[in-house]
């Protein structure tokens, strides 16, 4: 190993890490709540990274960005209105403009400096989405926004890091702020979601949030795709009172690519979406056991250093 390589490193578990080799720092910021770094990496390009944990690089990011919005988008025939909570690269915003109908996109983060940090260094990622005229950008906290508005969404997508303990991220994960999230839904909308690790040994958090939306949801199906960059499974979960989302066809999703999408996917389509829903047996095992509630007073939090 070359020791004069420098190093971002990410802890999974107190016993687990991955670490990135860094060409060079292109930026490094301490925003209010947390410190972004955007670095080029020998391996997966540009990238960036947030307390030192990597969110997305250039190299894989469209794989974790077509996977959270795509699947969805299907389900719902005309998403016209569409709320994003995080996303701050704008890739999750670049993905859901690739929908043909699409009206008005709230985006609501509660970091600004860090949304002004992406719109300047992460073009390839936002390919321009925070100045289409159709985009409305929040600053403010994710739950005190859904627990003010009136307004209504087709389709609500949550990009919310892990939470941490320490971080603002926690109370975004309970029952009490789904049930709430649930109301700024229009009928038969949906609601999808990041849903943490899927590696076995970081599986409780995915499993009790799993289990917290099935109390509230008809249908909560889960999904998985590797991204290289993380180094693991990631894991996602669709909830809504209308659609089963293990049961989208190979037809429907090749006519929403034909019919419905503006320019190119890169990652999903019918065979990929298979893969993504074709969940293993020992994963299967560890959904169908009872968790526990996710609530204000008992929050859930990733396992980090």
């Amino acid at each position: 190993m070359n020791k004069k390589l420098k190093w971002i490193t990410e802890y999974f578990t107190p016993y687990e890490k991955h670490s990135h080799a860094i060409k060079r720092i292109v930026v490094s910021k301490k925003t209010k709540f947390q410190k972004a770094v955007i670095a080029d990496t020998y391996v997966f390009g540009r990238a960036l990274f947030l307390d030192d944990e990597i969110q997305s690089a250039i190299e894989d990011e469209y794989i974790y960005h077509e996977a959270l919005v795509h699947p969805a988008m299907i389900l719902v025939k005309e998403p016209k209105d569409v709320l994003i909570l995080g996303g701050g690269e704008g890739a999750t915003l670049r993905e859901v403009y690739k929908v043909k109908g699409v009206r008005n996109v709230t985006m609501v983060d509660i970091d600004g400096e860090l949304l002004s940090f992406c719109y300047k260094y992460l073009k390839e990622w936002h390919k321009g989405s925070f100045d289409d005229k159709r985009t409305k950008i929040v600053i403010d906290d994710g739950r005190r926004f859904i627990f003010n508005t009136s307004c209504l969404y087709d389709i609500i997508i949550s990009d919310l890091p892990t939470p941490i303990k320490g971080g603002p991220a926690y109370l975004l994960y309970t029952i009490q702020f789904y049930r709430k999230l649930k109301e700024r839904i229009k009928k038969n909308g949906v609601f999808v979601l990041q849903a943490g690790s899927g590696a076995i040994h970081e599986i409780k958090f995915h499993h009790c949030l799993y289990y917290t939306l099935k109390k509230l949801f008809k249908f909560v199906t889960p999904y998985y795709v590797y991204v290289p960059s993380f180094d693991v499974t990631w894991a996602f979960l669709i909830a809504n009172d209308k659609y089963d989302a293990s049961k989208i066809s190979s037809k429907m999703i090749n006519d929403y690519i034909r019919k419905r999408i503006k320019g190119k996917l890169k990652f999903y389509d019918p065979e990929s979406h298979t893969h993504m829903f074709s969940i293993p047996l020992n994963i299967r095992k560890i959904l169908s056991k009872k968790g526990r509630v996710i609530t204000d007073s008992h929050p859930i939090f990733s396992m980090k250093k």
